[in-house]
């Protein structure tokens, strides 16, 4: 007989695996379908970069084609940290969290990463190291490439009502907004946009989100104001809550 704990179906094992296999045949499905658009988003024509975006760095000033550190590509994350910012945006950070480890691996395959902002380089390297990151950040404050890249609004769009965010025309709360943008260089030294993603598509990023995908509770983010209002800077969290001694659902043979 099914029983349930916390209104959960509990079955006999063999049942829970008829249930899996269902499960596996449409996670196949889905792992085939994101070959296939792995497929379509290599195939995508790029544009040259015509413009000669300089950088401010630890190194001194850099053009976007400098950054690419050997490499013929170069993947970006569009890190939300404004001029004049007391700190960086907590969800961009809890994207930035992943990189570090990610960074020696992405090497090997011919990609440096590297994050963006529009903050003075000063504003950024306090928060950076506040954070204890290692990768590398540059400032494109004095230049337009925030902006053309999709991911900062001027005074006049903000005062407009709308934006071009994420390929479309809408409202949005901020001057800075999250992406992640993706070049490549030939051997001749040109530059040329690839792909970039914004929305939901920088969870991409976010592998601390496909772990809990894989838990009962999942992201657990129902009834919070946002999706991501429970995400905090990482040396902002209070303690991890313990578990319970007395687990749900469970009698106890010391009750008085």
């Amino acid at each position: 007989m099914n029983t349930t704990v916390m209104s959960h179906p509990v079955v006999p094992n063999a049942q829970w695996l008829a249930a899996r296999k269902a499960l596996l045949a449409h996670e196949k499905e889905l792992t085939r379908l994101q070959d296939q658009i792995a497929r379509e988003r290599r195939a995508l024509p790029w544009v040259r970069v015509e413009q000669d975006y300089v950088f401010d760095t630890p190194d001194g000033p850099r053009a976007l084609s400098e950054l690419f550190e050997g490499r013929q590509q170069l993947l970006i994350q569009h890190f939300m940290l404004g001029p004049g910012w007391a700190e960086g945006c907590p969800s961009c950070s809890y994207m930035a969290d992943h990189l570090d480890g990610a960074q020696p691996h992405l090497a090997q395959r011919d990609t440096t990463l590297l994050v963006v902002s529009r903050a003075p380089l000063a504003e950024i390297e306090r928060f950076r190291q506040r954070m204890g990151w290692r990768f590398k950040w540059v400032s494109s404050n004095g230049s337009s490439f925030n902006h053309d890249f999709g991911v900062s609004f001027t005074a006049a769009e903000m005062a407009g009502g709308a934006v071009d965010y994420n390929y479309t025309r809408q409202a949005f709360p901020a001057e800075e907004a999250p992406g992640i943008s993706v070049f490549f260089k030939n051997a001749a030294g040109e530059v040329f946009h690839t792909y970039s993603t914004y929305g939901r598509g920088v969870e991409v990023m976010m592998g601390t989100y496909n772990l809990l995908d894989l838990t009962p509770k999942g992201r657990d983010e129902d009834g919070l104001s946002h999706t991501m209002a429970w995400v905090r800077h990482h040396d902002r969290y209070e303690q991890a809550p313990v578990a319970s001694a007395k687990p749900v659902g469970a009698g106890c043979c010391h009750q008085g």
